[in-house]
């Protein structure tokens, strides 16, 4: 979001932090279409004059909005999917038509009737952007058809119809070859591949690698079968046998058994755990799974529990606070005394509750680190403040991590496999704005904000963070197209089956994680995520131009 003054630029927030990078391109691939299109549409620039303003064709595909300037020359720095001036359809959050001669506005959603000539089209967009379009010299029906098209196709009805499910699926048809020789989504032998924690081996590697000699892979949930949002694979206590998980289940909320996250050096785990939904179980079931963490902890250590719905705000505070955010930052006027800009920032409460989770966080890590105690993160569905709480702790302690590939897959491990609701969350589908909350937003302004003070310490740039940020609203990945990998399985297989999808031996539709950055940039504007500065896996930052070590010092944290 660029803030227009400067005095206000140094007010800084990963959320306020955008970065483009387009080319001028009309179609993605055979499976975009174009629904409708208006010519002579001016694209408004300056909010004061139209002096900069461009003319050009605005169309509408069934998967962006797409505005072909005239006379517009190609950028060097190219995005694959999406064009200069180009807006997917996902990133639209409310469509405006106006009619200034009748003094006529109105919010349109799909299937709805206009009655009146658009003269002005109003797209606010989630990614904080604000766009308008000028019909003044284009003629009033394709005007009106065209602003028609993309309320319709911007509020999908069934996840099937979002594009990303054509994408894919066209890459099937003509092709006997089965895509199931590809790993990770990315051809073999690109080098370094992000594990996607949706098979044993990945399991395996990590207890390995973190020395977590008492826990153990366990598939009791293959098919899905003892919970809906779990993964197949997750770990578990040695010491708990399936049979014991299998009877202690339907005793949590969505039948979520606890998970293990991480092990810390000294033998200390971070596990998650949603609610025991049955009171009169709940303290056998939980005297039962602490017993199962401490004795895989070395020196026998006692468990403590974060209860994170009492001491962390709710997804609909962050909600509500990013509406303040984007009100104040883009929407209200500039015109106001930087004392009340900064008193409106604060009054957001954006900025708070990213210093709260940073500071919950910090206390986890004096748990394990400091008391050598194994941690259990309380959460009613252990589906979203987790999600944060886990990853920002194993990247405060763990250096391996911090690279971008381990960054990867610590989001692949504790947001898309542990069943993060993005699909419900990033509001695809506009059903249910209750259900949407900007929690991985939230999370990668707190990353931001580690990175900012320890800036040698991450192998990514802040330009990364953007771009993955701005990735949420391309739908073609399956990173943020799902609320848990049962519900890929089960789309990916219906859609298949409706358009008579042979898949060869692939269970389902491969769709590709934005781990694959080929599907949006070239090798050469993926440098732009490797940060020169980092150190290597050592754990050691420069700061102020001394050496610290990237390490939980409870006296010494800012936030």
């Amino acid at each position: 979001v660029c803030v227009k003054k400067r005095k206000k630029q140094k007010f800084r927030t990963f959320s306020m932090h955008v970065l483009t990078l387009y080319m001028v391109k009309v179609y993605v691939s055979s499976s975009e279409i174009v629904v409708n299109e208006a010519n002579f549409v001016r694209k408004c620039i300056g909010a004061e004059s139209c002096q900069d303003d461009l003319w050009g064709k605005l169309v509408c595909t069934n998967f962006k909005v797409s505005f072909i300037a005239h006379n517009s020359l190609p950028r060097q720095c190219t995005h694959r999917l999406l064009g200069e001036h180009d807006i997917p359809l996902a990133c639209v959050e409310q469509v405006v038509t106006v009619n200034d001669v009748k003094g006529k506005q109105k919010i349109l959603g799909s299937n709805q009737k206009l009655k009146f000539n658009p003269t002005e089209l109003i797209l606010y967009c989630k990614d904080f952007r604000i766009i308008r379009f000028r019909f003044d010299e284009a003629g009033p029906e394709s005007a009106k058809k065209v602003c028609l098209a993309i309320a319709h196709y911007s509020h999908p009805a069934d996840p099937q119809l979002l594009f990303g499910f054509e994408y894919v699926g066209k890459r099937y048809h003509g092709s006997t070859a089965s895509h199931s020789n590809m790993v990770n989504g990315v051809d073999p032998g690109g080098g370094l591949q992000t594990p996607l924690f949706d098979c044993s081996s990945d399991w395996d590697r990590e207890i390995k690698r973190t020395g977590a000699s008492e826990w153990r892979v366990c598939t009791i949930n293959q098919g899905y079968f003892i919970s809906p949002s779990l993964p197949e694979f997750f770990v578990v206590p040695v010491s708990l046998a399936d049979q014991d998980l299998k009877q202690y289940a339907c005793c949590f909320y969505s039948q979520r058994i606890p998970l293990w996250c991480w092990n810390h050096s000294s033998g200390s785990a971070l596990v998650r755990m949603s609610n025991i939904s049955d009171p009169q179980q709940q303290r056998k079931v939980e005297q039962r799974i602490s017993s199962a963490i401490t004795k895989s902890h070395p020196l026998r250590s006692d468990v403590f529990k974060s209860d994170l719905d009492k001491n962390l705000p709710n997804i609909q505070d962050i909600q509500a606070a990013l509406l303040k955010l984007r009100q104040i930052c883009v929407i209200d006027s500039f015109e106001e005394s930087e004392e009340k800009w900064l008193s409106s920032l604060e009054s957001s409460r954006w900025m708070e509750y990213v210093r709260t989770f940073l500071r919950h966080a910090v206390e986890v890590v004096y748990m394990l680190e400091s008391r050598h105690v194994s941690v259990i993160l309380l959460e009613k569905e252990d589906r979203d403040l987790s999600c944060v709480i886990s990853c920002l702790v194993q990247l405060m302690c763990d250096p391996h991590c911090r690279s971008l590939h381990s960054f990867q897959g610590l989001i692949q491990k504790e947001w898309v496999m542990a069943g993060h609701r993005f699909l419900d969350r990033c509001n695809h589908l506009k059903r249910n704005d209750k259900e949407e909350s900007p929690v991985f937003l939230l999370f990668l302004d707190c990353v931001w904000q580690l990175w900012n003070q320890y800036p040698a310490a991450f192998e990514f740039t802040e330009v990364y963070l953007t771009v993955l940020g701005d990735s949420m609203w391309v739908p073609v990945f399956s990173t943020f197209l799902f609320n848990c990998p049962r519900q890929r399985a089960e789309h990916s297989r219906d859609f298949a089956s409706s358009k008579s999808i042979h898949l060869g031996q692939d269970q389902a539709l491969c769709f590709p994680p934005v781990w694959d950055w080929s599907q949006q940039f070239s090798l050469k504007d993926q440098t732009l995520f490797n940060n020169p500065l980092y150190v290597g896996k050592i754990a050691t930052c420069v700061q102020n131009g001394t050496v610290k070590t990237f390490t939980h010092r409870r006296s010494k944290v800012s936030c």
